[in-house]
């Protein structure tokens, strides 16, 4: 199978989520949702904490069987392919996610090893491990502090948890504070050197991720 003429790239498993989406929820709470991904990609522009060129900062981060996971340690063998994401109840993450997934043995064949990083409990990382049945790690960064060395963090809003509590989803569940601070979305190939040599957000809308092959064309160049 050819992975790049066979898969959909991210924009276009959107739009079927999308449609999926329309059917589950009721138009009221989509809207919310959206409202708040649209105001959030007004409030804010810049993104990214650290550009290509510059040096990856060091961490070690629980994975989802509660091993220590060292990102100076994985570069001494593969490049890193470090995603920020916000968390199993997130769609647009799990979405996001599979679509590595799918692209994974080409990222390992080129020199990678992909790492996904939120801010969630162990236990939800093993959590969407085992639901997307993903091939990668999965760090538990609690409180956010890797990701504010790479990417902006901001506190979820009101509407959007009121709304999630009121469809049954119990945002707080998944962190294990109740400073409900997410990251937003980023993606950084990082070097054995630990130098960047990619750097990319799509902004404030957290519905729109980075496609895999703009990571795979960091990786072969």
């Amino acid at each position: 199978m050819n992975t790049k003429e066979s898969l959909p790239t991210y924009q276009e498993a959107l739009t079927n989520l999308r449609g999926n989406l329309g059917e589950m929820l009721p138009k009221e709470a989509l809207d919310v949702f959206d409202n708040d991904a649209q105001n959030l990609q007004k409030e804010h522009q810049s993104i990214l904490k650290v550009e290509v060129g510059d040096k990856a900062s060091d961490f070690s981060l629980s994975n989802a069987s509660d091993e220590t996971i060292t990102l100076s340690k994985l570069l001494q063998k593969n490049k890193v392919v470090l995603v920020f994401y916000r968390g199993t109840w997130c769609p647009y993450c799990n979405l996001q996610l599979a679509h590595y997934q799918n692209s994974l043995d080409e990222i390992h064949a080129l020199g990678a090893k992909l790492v996904a990083i939120s801010p969630q409990t162990p236990d939800e990382s093993l959590s969407i491990r085992e639901k997307n049945e993903l091939k990668f790690e999965v760090l538990s960064d609690n409180g956010n502090i890797v990701a504010r060395n790479y990417t902006t963090v901001f506190k979820n809003g009101d509407a959007p948890v009121d709304k999630m509590t009121e469809l049954g989803f119990d945002f707080d569940a998944h962190y294990s504070d109740d400073s409900r601070e997410l990251p937003f979305p980023a993606v950084f190939v990082i070097n054995q050197d630990g130098t960047i040599a990619f750097a990319k957000a799509e902004g404030g809308d957290y519905r729109n991720r980075v496609e895999v092959s703009e990571i795979i064309n960091s990786l072969k160049s």
